[in-house]
């Protein structure tokens, strides 16, 4: 558990800091280098540790979650980075309580991630879901955010009641909590109760709110829209990609030998998650609410890894993940740009023209876009084909018809990320935003996120990097 203990002592590092420089008007660029400078030795960490169990296998770290950490780890770097000129301007005195929430929510996805137990799982949900809360409720003092802070708290609550309620029913079906002990007590079955069944349903149900999967998405354009930006971003990448891992290797740990039925149940999900979010992303002005539907979407997208749980649907998850990172938050990154730039407005209307004033930030706009979409050669279009090879390897009817509606809907997709493109190049506005500078903070996460998007598609290294490590 070194990641974890070390992801813990950065914690007490950044603390302690925030305490020391309470008065400093530094404040928020100190801490904002140190808590990046220890995600980078993180990173660095997250390389060297073997596999390893804890706790009588309560605690597994495995190649593929170690991994899939390095990556999240990846993606809250660049949320860091990308919050500093927010912070400044909006909340410099909270910079500390910022940095703390967000390294706390990662610890969550760590444990998360490296559970063996519905237990261990069910607390490392807690722990990053408490924190997210605070994050989402971080402009307080503003309506839209107090208002995206109480839907998510109740539907955080509301669905771990649910998945708790699956938990409790798997414990009396089992007599068990650890994933392999409940698949062996599965396994032996050759028609399983309804007990088992429900308990199936109601844990998949409470996970598939996190996902914000359909139909259980109603929390998630007014939670993105009245979060602010950087949370927004943070929350549609990094808390979807653990949770996602998370579902993948559960349901084929613990719920392998009842494949059959869950197998059913994603192909309903990933088709009602698929078409609704995109036919309700084309009628969104805002733009928050917009991207709330394009990640609902691509919760879909990513869930078609998933179907069969086989090590390619590991590796494309894992792979899904990665890129979605960096092409979403480069999109966030210019949308808190703007929206800093702009009074607070994330109205897709102030894009109209932004091409004239900002061509710089218009084309990495939409280069992301494009990766978004699955347009070649970017990389965003070899992630959503390594997640169609994946679905279509189980080699049923159904999963053949599922990876059609998603290639169907992936036009649909180009469609409506275009609208914002239309609006930066082609539609002409009155009164344009005006040529601004951006900080420092804001370019490195830019380029970042754009030699991803550029490169990601390019070095096979990396896909074969992650199967390599994808095995369960």
């Amino acid at each position: 558990m070194i990641p974890e203990a070390l992801l813990v002592l950065a914690l007490i590092i950044v603390f302690f800091a925030d305490f020391c420089l309470h008065k400093s008007e530094r404040k928020v660029g100190v801490l904002g280098k140190l808590t990046a400078a220890l995600l980078l030795c993180q990173t660095i960490m997250l390389t060297t540790v073997a596999p390893a169990e804890a706790f009588g296998g309560m605690y597994v770290a495995g190649q593929a979650a170690q991994v899939m950490k390095l990556i999240l780890t990846f993606g809250t770097f660049i949320v860091v980075v990308m919050a500093e000129p927010w912070l400044e301007r909006e909340a410099s005195k909270y910079a500390g309580e910022f940095h703390l929430l967000v390294l706390s929510t990662l610890l969550g996805m760590y444990i998360m991630m490296s559970s063996g137990s519905f237990l261990l799982f069910f607390l490392g949900l807690e722990t990053a879901s408490v924190p997210m809360a605070c994050l989402v409720a971080f402009d307080k003092w503003k309506k839209l955010s107090a208002e995206a802070a109480a839907k998510y708290i109740l539907v955080a609550t509301f669905s771990s009641g649910v998945m708790l309620y699956g938990i409790s029913f798997i414990y009396a079906a089992t007599g068990t909590l650890y994933f392999n002990d409940v698949a062996n007590a599965l396994s032996s079955r050759y028609i399983f109760t309804p007990l088992q069944l429900m308990g199936l349903v109601f844990f998949f149900s409470g996970l598939a709110f996190k996902l914000s999967l359909v139909p259980f998405h109603f929390w998630t354009a007014d939670t993105y829209q009245g979060a602010p930006t950087p949370i927004t971003g943070y929350l549609s990448v990094c808390s979807k990609g653990a949770a996602a891992f998370a579902a993948l290797a559960i349901l084929v740990k613990a719920f392998g030998p009842m494949i059959d039925y869950w197998e059913y149940m994603l192909y309903v999900v990933i088709v009602l998650s698929i078409t609704i979010a995109n036919l309700f992303a084309i009628r969104q002005s805002e733009l928050k609410r917009f991207m709330a539907f394009s990640s609902i979407s691509q919760a879909g997208y990513i869930m078609l890894a998933v179907i069969g749980g086989s090590q390619m649907g590991m590796t494309s998850l894992m792979y899904y993940v990665l890129v979605y990172i960096v092409a979403n938050m480069a999109v966030f990154t210019v949308i808190s740009t703007v929206e800093q730039n702009n009074n607070g407005a994330t109205k897709m209307s102030a894009y109209d023209g932004l091409y004239q004033t900002n061509p710089k930030l218009s084309f990495l706009m939409t280069l992301a876009l494009f990766s978004l979409a699955g347009i070649p050669p970017f990389a965003g279009m070899f992630s959503k084909f390594f997640v169609f090879m994946a679905a279509a390897e189980q080699g049923s009817f159904w999963a053949y018809f599922v990876v059609f509606v998603a290639l169907v809907n992936t036009v649909v997709s180009l469609y409506y990320y275009l609208l914002i493109v239309k609006a930066m190049y082609i539609k002409p506005s009155d009164n344009p935003l005006p040529t601004f500078k951006t900080d420092v903070n804001t370019r490195v996460a830019l380029a970042l996120c754009t030699a991803g998007i550029a490169l990601f598609g390019i070095c096979s290294c990396i896909y074969d990097y992650l199967f390599a490590a994808s095995a369960f």
